[in-house]
This record gives structure tokens, sequence and C-alpha cells, in this order.
């Protein structure tokens, strides 16, 4: 199935998790959010959450500032 992950296609497996996502792209255990169709998803729903074709998802990398 293909969702789009910041503005790119990619083509995944059914049953393909936000976990399994973020392990793909080497990011997992980092901080960042993670937003499909304009959605916030908690870090607590990251394996329980599976996409659906044409989700769009935007990962962003949580910065740290004073």
């Amino acid at each position: 199935m293909e969702i789009f992950v910041n503005g790119k296609n990619k083509y995944v497996q059914d049953s393909y998790s936000i976990q399994d996502l973020l392990v793909s792209m080497d990011i997992e255990g980092q901080r960042l959010a993670v937003e499909v169709n304009e959605q916030i998803i908690t870090k607590s729903r990251h394996n329980d959450y599976f996409f659906n074709e044409s989700d769009h998802v935007e990962i962003v990398h949580a910065i740290g500032g004073g």
C-alpha cells in the first residue's frame, strides 16, 4: 500500500504500524512527533496505529532550547 511520509511516497505492507515505520527509518526511540492526516498520534499508540492506503504522515524531530 502507498502512504506519504514527509511529502514523499513510500510503499509499505498491510498492517504496517507507526513503530514499524520508525524502525525502518532508523529513528525509533528519538524525540519526535508523528502526525497522520493532520492528527498527532501519541507515542503510546505508535505500536497499535496501523496505516491506511494514502495516509499522509509527517514526522518532526523535537528540538529543545532555552
